[in-house]
């Protein structure tokens, strides 16, 4: 039996090894010279059986899933995030809901963050959303999503994005009203980034405006579209119907 260590989510992880996509992960994730995961190493896990090793180390603690993400292995880090994630939603959950807990969760999260931990996408997508949910309604949230959206960092500037997915699903997540303002505002922000990541990541977060308040994206895209990067612009305007996204694409086409 394996022990509920950091030794043995590693040995459990390891049980699950794939060398066929191990060799297609790092070409996925452009862990290649000079591209965006440069260095990253990977065991080829895919994430259900990540998932699943997860449930079995659920235990684990904050100083344990700090240990994960230390690691050079990206499946190492990607199961430290989804433990973390695990805790966080029993932290705001009815039964188990704690201040102080949600505190030192997003306290160590964003510490990972600074500390460059959650270095790719797909980390930044699985963990950010949920963590987002600690700064709606607080006063001090579009202070450090500018920060963040400042950064020099790229997956800084895609946590501050991916952040707000959180308010923009507030009333979803029976966590308060709707508040499209800081996607808008950080999409503002991050409109003219030179990444095509974060390019992708405020489109889709401009789509999920869309989705709930379409005049709110169409008034930002009256603004934006001319100077928007084009893959931003196709995100955002996925859902749209064919003749306005060719509107919207010709004013581009403009720019």
């Amino acid at each position: 039996m394996i022990e509920p260590t950091v030794a043995g989510a590693k040995a459990a992880l390891a049980a699950f090894v794939n060398p066929e996509k191990a060799a297609h992960f790092p070409k996925f994730f452009k862990a290649g010279p000079g591209q965006y995961g440069e260095g990253d190493v990977f065991l080829g896990v895919t994430v259900p059986n990540v998932r699943a090793v997860a449930k079995d180390f659920a235990g684990l603690t904050e100083a344990e899933i700090y240990e994960l993400m230390l690691s050079p292995i990206h499946e190492h880090r990607l199961l430290g995030l989804i433990i973390l994630v695990a805790k966080w939603k029993r932290t705001t959950s009815k039964k188990n809901g704690s201040t102080e807990a949600q505190q030192e969760l997003f306290d160590l999260y964003l510490r990972l963050v600074y500390e460059g931990r959650v270095n790719n996408w797909d980390l930044v997508d699985q963990s950010a959303p949920y963590f987002g949910m600690f700064l709606v309604g607080k006063p001090d949230t579009m202070a450090l999503l500018e920060s963040l959206a400042r950064s020099e960092k790229l997956w800084e500037r895609r946590v501050a994005i991916m952040f707000t997915f959180a308010s923009t699903r507030a009333a979803v997540l029976k966590i308060g009203p709707a508040d499209f303002a800081p996607t808008l505002h950080i999409a503002e922000m991050l409109v003219q980034d030179r990444h095509d990541l974060i390019h992708k990541a405020v489109g889709w977060m401009l789509r999920e405006v869309g989705n709930r308040d379409v005049e709110m994206l169409r008034t930002f895209l009256s603004r934006f579209a001319a100077v928007m990067p084009r893959t931003m612009l196709r995100y955002a305007i996925e859902k749209l119907d064919a003749e306005e996204r060719k509107l919207w694409l010709g004013k581009a086409a403009k720019a």
